[in-house]
């Protein structure tokens, strides 16, 4: 059952054009596993469909990670995801995003923008919606316009999109072809 949403958030979630994510423990679970050639992330099924079916109805999503990972960007174009920052510096994820948003022509009000720890803070606090996962840092949570009930890697992500989708008259529609 979804979360019940308040008028503000449902106001502010129609806003949105760009769909931002943090990707370790917003996409996975957090849990990153090393060993043999490459390293091993466990991304959610119902996520990347969330995702493909955001695009549809016609949002841009996109990964910002201060962690670079070759799985990421693995899953990121099997995906087809529109923009990926793996800015690797690990301290603002702010910057790059101002970046992307001057070059794409976005605005902070229409970004939402999901996290889960403190390098997420900044991006959270300028988004038109700032969402945190139910297994966020205490941080997090306070800084967010809205927590969501599923954890990261758990179907947050996709929860995220369905209440964006709703909010814009567009979740019925997009998922109309699948009932034929």
């Amino acid at each position: 059952m979804p979360a019940k949403i308040s008028t503000a958030i449902r106001q502010r979630a129609a806003r949105i054009k760009l769909l931002l994510c943090d990707v370790d423990g917003v996409l996975t679970d957090g849990s990153v596993f090393i060993g043999g050639e490459r390293e091993v992330k466990r991304f959610n099924i119902r996520d990347g469909l969330g995702l493909i079916l955001a695009q549809r109805a016609g949002l841009k999503v996109g990964w910002v990670s201060a962690r670079p990972s070759v799985v990421t960007e693995m899953r990121a174009k099997e995906l087809k995801i529109d923009f990926l920052v793996q800015q690797g510096d690990k301290i603002s994820k702010t910057g790059a995003i101002e970046k992307l948003l001057a070059r794409e022509k976005f605005n902070w009000d229409e970004v939402c923008f999901v996290g889960d720890d403190v390098v997420d803070l900044g991006p959270l606090a300028r988004a038109g919606l700032g969402v945190a996962v139910a297994d966020a840092r205490p941080q997090v949570k306070a800084a967010a316009d809205f927590v969501t009930r599923a954890a990261g890697g758990r179907g947050a992500v996709r929860e995220v999109i369905e209440m964006i989708l709703r909010a814009q008259g567009k979740w019925e529609p997009v998922i109309a072809v699948y009932r034929k």
